[in-house]
């Protein structure tokens, strides 16, 4: 049997801001059979995404293809007049973005936009479009098919709206569909029933798919075949069953290490329990404020929980449960509006603007991305200088000489220390955030969905790091995540959350055996490393209809 894709000996280059010129995919080459689904996998930067927009002739601003074929059935891509390109471009080949919400226009309704490309390509009639759409809708299993498309991006989930571009991908019937990512910026339920729609649509059409993607255990899903990238080079690959049990490359191979970070265990042995933190029946949350006093939006509703010395309380549930506002919150930069908050013994203020200087010293807190949290127009050395100043009115040669532990201690290069954030990778971003925290000296650190924006093995080194840094200096953290792997890594116990509540709190050693209905299904709906889980899977439905919302 031919094969629908071929790419052979691929070279793309780009042109640095300086004039260089650097080979970014080097001599890259792979095979896609009808039918089959390839997953290029690899850290960022290691060149996937710009092989999966080479199916269509396309490179990023800057780059271009200097080396190479790349062969749609049988059509040179980048031999083709970019006329030609884009008469190929939704009619037989289709990509699925990774932001559905930046793909659809906010100012037309979803139908109008999924039944474009007929239009522009002239494939069907109008309302013969219409009707194929409404077919997708029900394969993809959106609720109410006949007339979701009248409404508008912004009136259905993220889920949902993941999916509506996967119809948009699909009805020009195409030979090949690219997956960018889609399921990344997903909760895990609502994951599930995303990967179980593309996965039985592309396998009902005889559809070709590649998958990106830097998650294992989504991948083996999904695909066939599985090709590992790194630094624009192909490491190793095979088929899926291969890849997960007999990878030969260590790179491969510590990409699956780091999939399942090591449990905490007992690596930090605290003497005399004492606790740190105690919080009692917290409400926090945004609006004006209601005949009861409380906010119209509560996002947090009666929360209670304990942070002991030298331990960890993880908070884990998905987008909307609350637990970022929880977080804000106890740091005091949304106020809660009820409830009371003891820390080192002493009642807490709500707001920041109420606590005395050595409070905010002794807790810190560090969000999610790097980007908006690090000022672009400082340097790293003025970024770790400011708190030294202002906590402990450190100056001159010995703040100089502390910037250098601090980055000492979170395993950076002094050399760092002069570069602006935008000249550093994802993962030195976030280990510089962590060093402004502890330049504070603090106590307690929350840590605000701190891996979520990174790549498996860059977050597994994070881990790594906060547990190294909690064994020196005795610290104690709140870790905010929807990832189960990282919070069983790193927590000695995990409060579950759902519509602002606290429904369970668990140790990780009793993970599998969650009492609470939510719990259960958040817990059965992490993927695992196995290429039949997802086709295995039996979620209860009841279960499903009550808390799930995909």
């Amino acid at each position: 049997m031919e094969n629908l894709v071929e790419i052979r000996d691929l070279q793309v280059e780009a042109t640095t801001d300086s004039g260089r010129r650097v080979d970014i995919i080097k001599g890259v080459s792979l095979d896609i059979a009808p039918g089959e689904i390839v997953a290029l996998i690899g850290e960022s930067g290691s060149g996937k995404t710009t092989i999966a927009l080479t199916l269509m002739g396309y490179t990023r601003s800057g780059c271009h293809i200097s080396r190479g074929n790349v062969r749609i059935d049988g059509k040179d891509m980048v031999a083709l007049s970019e006329r030609e390109r884009a008469s190929i471009r939704g009619a037989e080949v289709a990509y699925v973005p990774q932001s559905a919400a930046a793909a659809f226009n906010p100012a037309k309704r979803i139908i109008d936009q999924v039944i474009e490309v007929t239009r522009i390509h002239q494939l069907m009639p109008v309302e013969q479009a219409r009707q194929k759409a409404i077919e997708l809708f029900r394969a993809l299993s959106l609720p109410n098919p006949e007339t979701i498309g009248s409404r508008y991006p912004h009136q259905v989930s993220g889920g949902q709206l993941q999916r509506l571009s996967a119809a948009m991908a699909l009805i020009g019937d195409p030979k090949l569909v690219i997956f960018d990512e889609p399921t990344t910026a997903l909760d895990v339920t609502t994951q599930i029933e995303v990967l179980r729609a593309f996965k039985s649509v592309l396998k009902a059409g005889g559809i070709s798919g590649v998958y990106v993607s830097h998650d294992l255990a989504v991948v083996a899903q999904i695909a066939d075949r599985i090709v590992v990238l790194r630094n624009g080079e192909v490491q190793e690959a095979g088929t899926t069953a291969d890849i997960l049990s007999r990878a030969q490359h260590p790179y491969t191979r510590e990409l699956l290490a780091a999939f399942e970070p090591k449990p905490r265990g007992h690596d930090v042995v605290v003497k005399g329990r004492e606790v740190l933190l105690r919080v009692n029946g917290l409400f926090a949350g945004y609006g004006p404020i209601q005949a009861d006093r409380l906010p119209l939006v509560r996002a947090v509703q009666d929360v209670s929980l304990t942070v002991e010395k030298g331990r960890n309380l993880g908070i884990i549930g998905e987008s909307g449960c609350g637990k970022s506002t929880l977080a804000r919150a106890i740091a005091g930069i949304l106020p809660p509006f009820a409830g009371n908050m003891i820390f080192d013994k002493r009642e807490l203020a709500g707001s920041v603007r109420q606590r005395s200087r050595d409070e905010l010293r002794k807790m810190q807190i560090v969000f999610q991305y790097a980007d908006t949290a690090l000022n672009p127009e400082k340097s790293i050395e003025e970024i770790l200088g400011r708190p030294l100043t202002f906590y402990h009115g450190i100056k001159g040669k010995q703040r100089d000489a502390r910037i250098d532990q601090l980055l000492d201690m979170v395993h950076l290069p002094k050399s760092l220390r002069h570069r602006r954030p935008q000249e550093l990778s994802g993962g030195q971003k976030q280990r510089v955030n962590f060093a402004r925290a502890l330049a504070a000296e603090p106590k307690l650190i929350i840590c605000d969905e701190i891996t979520s924006a990174l790549d498996t093995v860059v977050a597994a080194a994070i881990i790594d790091l906060l547990k190294e840094l909690q064994r020196e200096l005795s610290l104690s953290y709140i870790f905010i995540s929807h990832d189960l792997s990282v919070v069983e890594a790193i927590c000695d116990e995990i409060v579950v959350m759902y519509a602002g509540r606290k429904v369970e709190e668990i140790t990780p050693a009793h993970l599998k055996v969650p009492q609470h209905p939510y719990a259960k299904l958040l817990f059965s709906s992490v993927p695992k490393l196995d290429p039949g889980w997802l086709d295995s899977l039996e979620l209860d439905p009841e279960l499903v209809r009550t808390y799930g919302h995909s």
